[in-house]
């Protein structure tokens, strides 16, 4: 199928963004990278009058490193943050995540940015975002407003966005020094969407085989209706490296709420989230 007729706007600077999306309103849709946008427009499941196309918009499209965080514009391609050194070198989770988004050809071309803004709980992304604090820019008519990435996703593909606004840039926040991160998932195909996944972020006192944990927390992909937390210190503080991580199944399994489908059974999801979460903390202390 082919998308229903719209009119295609392309802005050349966020305020023209802003204005033409407040006049369009709820016949508005934003186009960045388009990976989900275009293929729910193809099967007519949306039909938005007028696309606000934002790749035209100057400054979007920056990655920036400080001391508290990596700031990542709206039309930052998962490729290009994947690749990116520096954000690597201070939130080594988001390459680790980014390279279980879909395949190439998607990751060339969709947005880390849209992908929160989506609020997919099967995506990855949206699970990074509330992991590591981030912080949500978003700009509309009546000005700007940041929303951390805990209040931001309201349900399935549903956000605290208004009709008139648009995401600018996400601030994922830097974790303590000397925190350890992993992010795993398991899919049926490579590429898939993950039947359970998990970014977990460790922290750590000593260091080597003498280190033990000072606490842990973990984010999980396809088994929440929005992303979430869990805390997981109390199961894993003073625990050693070489840890089997007693008591972490149950924190993980009272935590989720996965549903049941045609590729896995609630209590599989469950399980595996559980496994998945063990095996990230390994990855991550070792």
């Amino acid at each position: 199928m082919k998308p229903a007729p719209f009119t295609h706007h392309a802005p050349g600077t966020l305020d023209e963004a802003v204005s033409v999306l407040a006049e369009v309103g709820h016949d508005g849709k934003i186009l960045a990278g388009g990976q989900s946008l275009i293929p729910v427009l193809n099967m007519r499941l949306a039909q938005p009058a007028h696309l606000v196309d934002i790749n035209r918009v100057v400054g979007l499209d920056t990655v920036t490193v400080t001391d508290s965080h990596v700031r990542v514009g709206a039309t930052v391609r998962h490729a290009a943050l994947q690749g990116h050194d520096d954000a690597y070198a201070v939130l080594p989770i988001l390459r680790q995540a980014l390279s279980n988004v879909a395949h190439p050809a998607i990751r060339n071309r969709g947005t880390t940015v849209g992908s929160i803004a989506h609020a997919d709980a099967a995506g990855e992304m949206p699970s990074v975002a509330v992991l590591t604090d981030a912080v949500i820019e978003v700009v509309g008519p009546s000005g700007r407003r940041e929303v951390a990435a805990g209040d931001f996703f309201e349900g399935p593909l549903q956000t605290v966005l208004k009709e008139d606004e648009l995401v600018e840039a996400v601030r994922f926040g830097r974790f303590a020094p000397g925190t350890r991160t992993a992010f795993l998932e398991s899919a049926r195909r490579h590429g898939d969407y993950a039947l359970a996944g998990v970014g977990v972020a460790v922290e750590l006192d000593g260091h080597g085989l003498d280190a033990v944990v000072r606490g842990a927390r973990a984010a999980y992909v396809s088994v929440t209706d929005v992303p979430v937390v869990i805390d997981l210190t109390e199961a894993v503080a003073g625990q050693p490296v070489s840890s089997a991580w007693p008591g972490v199944e149950e924190l993980v399994q009272a935590g989720i709420a996965p549903e049941a489908d045609i590729h896995a059974t609630r209590e599989y999801r469950r399980m595996l989230a559980a496994e998945l979460t063990r095996r990230a903390l390994t990855g991550a202390v070792s």
